[in-house]
């Protein structure tokens, strides 16, 4: 099993920022935020960039396109507090860098997730997956059901309509997938498995069994 790269540290740093959402408190520690939680971020994206190239090569993991900036975008939000609180990561497709289908995980005070899919598709993509969804829902359906997908991720996740969109019929047989809005499958864990050697196999793990799955919808955005 590896060797953790998070550690009891990184806890403690994302929960003392919590408490301290500030500009200053963070640059007067940003010494600390670089060994204990950008630094750990970095050596897991190495180790995914090498794993990743072993079954989902079409997939990044570069810490100039995977990983977030500290500082949040507070412009049109209510919430002020200037920074994030968690350490995080995405790895979209390469062709599909800014809309496709990919993998995510992050590190929080409370919880660890680890997910995958599509989050907020636009108008287009949505109706493209749909399209996909209605023409080929068996197969979709397949991955859903085999038994990596749900000994790992459950079932597919995300915000649903509560009736099925308008140009399909009320009684299609993909009637169920067709009211997602959103097509994910996450996972949740206590905080602490950051630093249990156990994070990052079931990392892997995850992003190998949903892997399936992020490539059909990925297939049905690029048409």
């Amino acid at each position: 099993m590896a060797e953790p790269v998070f550690t009891r540290k990184t806890l403690a740093f994302l929960r003392a920022l919590k408490r301290n959402n500030d500009r200053e408190w963070f640059k007067a520690r940003k010494d600390d935020y670089e060994a204990h939680v950008r630094g750990p971020l970095v050596q897991v994206l190495g180790r995914l960039e090498r794993d990743l190239a072993t079954f989902a090569p079409e997939f990044v993991a570069h810490p100039k396109v995977s990983l977030f900036r500290p500082y949040r975008d507070t412009r049109f939000s209510h919430d002020k507090s200037p920074l994030k609180t968690n350490a995080a990561a995405h790895f979209p497709p390469r062709q599909l860098l800014k809309r496709g289908a990919g993998f995510y995980f992050e590190v929080t005070p409370g919880w660890v997730w680890i997910g995958g899919g599509i989050y907020m598709p636009d108008g287009a993509d949505l109706l493209r997956i749909r399209d996909r969804i209605a023409a080929d829902h068996a197969a979709l359906r397949r991955i859903l059901r085999a038994k990596a997908f749900v000994s790992t991720a459950g079932e597919l996740r995300g915000e649903t309509l509560t009736r099925v969109p308008r140009g399909f019929p009320a009684d299609h047989p993909a009637a169920d997938l067709l009211r997602h809005k959103q097509f994910l499958a996450s996972k949740e864990y206590p905080a602490e498995f950051a630093y249990d050697p156990a994070f990052y196999p079931q990392l892997v793990t995850f992003f190998r069994a949903i892997t399936p799955m992020v490539r059909f919808f990925n297939e049905a955005i690029r048409g």
